[in-house]
């Protein structure tokens, strides 16, 4: 089995990515947050220390590309073909509000049309002229799962990479259970290599996963890495994550983003994105995460953390 680290906005970019791999690591694949071209055609400072090779040294990172203007796609490509880059994935799975209503991410999914006319185009420009390898990054659809079939016909005509199915329609969001009745189906039928995300935080997901789908091969891990950033670990060799290992992770993450960031405040969001997730990790932590939201103060969040890690114990996963 391969194992890919999603793409999530805002959390796993090349500061995360880094820590991570240093203290957990085992990942095949890392899919950046998606780069947003426009009219400016040139990397924002922020999209640009991401994908720069020397922030990525050691692992197979692919950066991933959000827009439904053909040209944007290309021009982009090509620009990360110079900093080395033969790989490049495409969005078609965010589903937020402010993406969808500009026919980006999962909005593209409802223009099935159009969608194939620039994947013709990108993949001539790109796949044959640049040989660059395009994996595609998807949804089932805007409403409802049967709008797959046409969607796989599509994805079908082209040599993609990998085809990584997040099996939720675009209305979804991330709340409703994922679909997992008509995967085998698509498994069997995709001309291009499967891979999974979604819905994998604990390993009794991941072992339910693969008895239920035997022929899958590649596993992306998203939401479950930040609710246990050991998951990955414990999937392979059953062993959980040890506690001081996470205290160690967490130090370095807020030292690295001090580092790079200006200010309490600034530091603090950043990590409490993660702890949104992490908090899960704990047991009877509802009163750290408060006073974790709360905090303004670089020195107060680790206090809290300090005693935090001193008084819970790390929930123990099936």
């Amino acid at each position: 089995m391969k194992f890919y680290l999603a793409p999530l906005e805002g959390i796993t970019g090349y500061i995360f990515r880094n820590a991570w791999a240093d203290y957990f690591g085992g990942m095949d694949k890392y899919v950046t947050p998606f780069i947003s071209p426009n009219t400016k055609k040139c990397f924002t400072t922020k999209e640009k220390k991401d994908i720069l090779p020397e922030h990525n040294q050691g692992k197979y990172v692919v950066p991933q590309i959000l827009t439904a203007n053909a040209e944007y796609f290309i021009d982009t490509a090509k620009k990360l073909k110079e900093f080395g880059y033969q790989e490049i994935n495409f969005n078609l799975g965010c589903p937020s509000g402010t993406v969808i209503t500009k026919k980006k991410g999962a909005g593209f999914l409802g223009y099935p049309g159009e969608l194939d006319a620039f994947l013709e185009k990108v993949f001539e420009e790109i796949y044959q002229k640049e040989e660059m390898k395009i994996s595609i990054k998807t949804r089932l659809g805007m409403e409802a799962e049967k709008e797959f079939d046409t969607l796989l016909e599509i994805y079908n005509r082209y040599p993609l990479e990998e085809l990584i199915l997040h099996p939720r329609v675009q209305k979804d969001f991330y709340k409703k259970p994922v679909h997992l009745l008509p995967l085998e189906r698509i498994v069997e039928n995709s001309q291009a290599e499967f891979c999974y995300n979604g819905d994998i935080f604990t390993p009794k997901h991941y072992r339910k996963l693969v008895q239920s789908l035997p022929a899958i091969e590649c596993t992306m891990l998203g939401r479950g890495i930040l609710v246990n950033p050991g998951l990955l670990e414990e999937i392979k060799t059953g062993k959980p994550m040890e506690k001081e290992v996470l205290y160690q992770f967490l130090k370095r993450l807020c030292k690295d983003y001090e580092e790079e960031l200006s200010g309490d405040r600034t530091v603090l969001y950043k990590m409490k994105e993660l702890w949104f997730y992490l908090g899960h990790s704990f047991e009877d932590s509802e009163a750290y995460m408060k006073k974790i939201k709360k905090t303004d103060k670089l020195a107060e969040y680790h206090r809290i953390v300090e005693e935090l890690f001193a008084e819970r114990q790390l929930r123990k996963w099936e």
